[in-house]
């Protein structure tokens, strides 16, 4: 009887859960896009209100957020969306990028304890990367330490990350000649093309790892499990999919958030495109030396 009351209660609250109001664009450009807030399933070209999307998003075991790191709105959606789907079913893993495994004991040691210390405190009990804007992913690890079973780190160490650079290995074979190729020309992008050649492969091989050990984190993960990681990591044709190595499910679900006026990916490269408001276009390379 208890549980027949439960089944009838969840059917009741759930359409309130949907109807969950999507927190204010911070970033000031892309208000006016049409579809800017909603959510594009790339397979049939239908876009969706997140609300709407929640059912699905809920049932994965494996789910990949991709974001562009420096967008406000996309860390404040990241933690909607973490809130909304733990008032469906209980959060086993939260995955990032942002840490490594060497700051796993102090994960730990945090999740030990009921109450966390303030923000500042809390960067520094982490050893915190300056890297990463800690005011930006600050509210998801408070969040993540205190409501999922286990926050986890899903990226290489420094000393790994330079042993690969120092002594890279061959690629996988899971990278085609045009996977390739893209991933390159992202690598002589980033560095405004001037990073030498014959850096390129130690480059490759350093994403490569990453893409490698976020794959090897989220399969081996407690589920349901959620990973948050920059959009190339989590591009399908690119990412950590590739080097998915769990043969008892499917390949993740993939949810990249895009800023509004960027081109939007295909069904190759994400199943689902959240579009957002995006921040003033900016030349990263304006001041390179």
């Amino acid at each position: 009887m208890g549980r027949r009351l439960v089944a009838v209660l969840m059917l009741i609250v759930a359409p309130a859960l949907g109807a969950q109001t999507l927190p204010d664009w911070i970033s000031p450009k892309g208000h006016d896009e049409p579809n800017v807030g909603r959510i594009l399933d790339t397979a049939s070209g239908e876009w969706h209100s997140p609300q709407a999307l929640l059912p699905r998003l809920a049932a994965a075991d494996y789910l990949v957020l991709g974001e562009q790191h420096d967008n406000p709105d996309h860390h404040a959606l990241q933690l909607w969306l973490l809130e909304a789907l733990a008032q469906r079913r209980d959060q086993a893993t939260v995955a990032l990028e942002m840490l490594d495994a060497d700051q796993q004991p102090a994960v730990e040691a945090l999740q030990k304890h009921n109450a966390l210390p303030d923000q500042q405190m809390l960067a520094a009990s982490l050893n915190w990367a300056e890297g990463w804007d800690w005011a930006l992913y600050g509210p998801i690890v408070r969040w993540a330490l205190k409501h999922a079973d286990a926050l986890v780190p899903a990226n290489l160490t420094d000393t790994e990350i330079r042993g690969l650079y120092q002594q890279p290995p061959t690629n996988s074979d899971v990278y085609d000649e045009q996977a390739r190729t893209a991933l390159l020309e992202m690598i002589a992008q980033s560095h405004c093309d001037r990073l030498p050649q014959e850096h390129y492969p130690a480059m490759l091989a350093v994403q490569q790892g990453r893409d490698q050990r976020m794959a090897q984190v989220l399969g081996s993960a407690a589920t349901p499990a959620v990973i948050l990681v920059g959009s190339v990591h989590a591009r399908k044709d690119l990412g950590l999919a590739l080097h998915w190595h769990n043969a008892n499910t499917e390949k993740p679900l993939t949810l990249i958030m895009v800023e509004a006026g960027k081109p939007l990916p295909g069904s190759e490269q994400a199943d689902l495109v959240w579009l957002t408001a995006a921040l003033p276009a900016q030349d990263y390379c304006a001041g390179w030396e």
